[in-house]
């Protein structure tokens, strides 16, 4: 090979390989809730950020509390949940320098149509005394994510936290799996409304309790701290929780449906 071909050579192989540090460059990891992903909500969303970006954003879809695990463990570049208390306390520890509000939906009871514990109306803590004095079959999550810790206050406010009836199962899974138990066995379940309205296998299951102010579900955002891990794409991260929270990542929130029924109401900066 003469020297020329030599020096072409190399000046190719140089220009792939900063094509390829830039590729890698642009891509992020989001640490997010099965209700994100299940709900088809990043589906949509994500393909509208690259457009605007060209980053590629990898969701790894996890409940809550694991998904603050996994950011902590500087294993994610975003974290994106709906644990107010929680995310408060990883700004708090120094592994994010600020929580940003995105958006909102609700939490709804789901059971079967029949209502055998007769809990529609518009009062979770009342439904869930129903479901207490009658042992009535209900699935929790038990997975530490933001829904489960919104049912277990939500069983505390009824003064039933440690009695919850014999028909209380824990199934350690996602919203999506919870559903599925719920469907095949005739229990109640607390569930996000995206996830709910994204559903297919519903058999007789339908909302019962929906309305109650106490039902209110917040998403946060936050870019993990660089400081306490230096190997989190900075820029790329907070190009992403930027977007999400500008006119044009609050307007495609609000432009997702299902149904033409509106699955999260965008709400940054409010």
């Amino acid at each position: 090979m003469n020297a020329f071909r030599r020096l072409t050579l190399v000046a190719a192989l140089g220009t792939a390989l900063l094509a390829s540090a830039g590729a890698m460059a642009q891509s992020i990891v989001v640490a997010s809730t099965t209700s994100t992903e299940q709900s088809g909500l990043f589906s949509y969303l994500l393909p509208e950020f690259k457009k605007v970006s060209g980053i590629d954003v990898k969701v790894v879809a996890l409940g809550t509390g694991q998904a603050i695990d996994m950011a902590r463990r500087g294993d994610a570049d975003v974290l994106f949940v709906h644990d107010k208390v929680a995310e408060e306390k990883f700004v708090a520890d120094g592994f994010s320098a600020k929580r940003e509000e995105v958006m909102y939906n609700d939490f709804v009871l789901i059971g079967p149509k029949a209502d055998p514990v007769g809990t529609k109306g518009n009062d979770i803590a009342v439904a869930l005394k129903k479901i207490s004095a009658t042992n009535g079959a209900f699935i929790s999550r038990g997975d530490k994510s933001g829904t489960h810790a919104a049912e277990l206050r939500f069983w505390k406010l009824a003064d039933l936290a440690d009695k919850k009836g014999s028909g209380y199962k824990e199934c350690g899974c996602g919203m999506g799996p919870a559903l599925n138990i719920a469907a095949s066995s005739g229990a109640y379940v607390l569930a996000d409304r995206g996830t709910w309205l994204n559903f297919k296998n519903r058999a007789d299951l339908v909302v019962l309790v929906e309305g109650d102010k106490r039902l209110f579900n917040q998403y946060g955002v936050m870019v993990v701290n660089p400081a306490k891990h230096p190997q989190v794409k900075l820029a790329e991260a907070q190009k992403f929780v930027d977007w999400v929270v500008s006119p044009a990542g609050q307007n495609a929130i609000a432009a997702y449906k299902i149904g033409g029924e509106q699955l999260f109401f965008p709400n940054a900066g409010k």
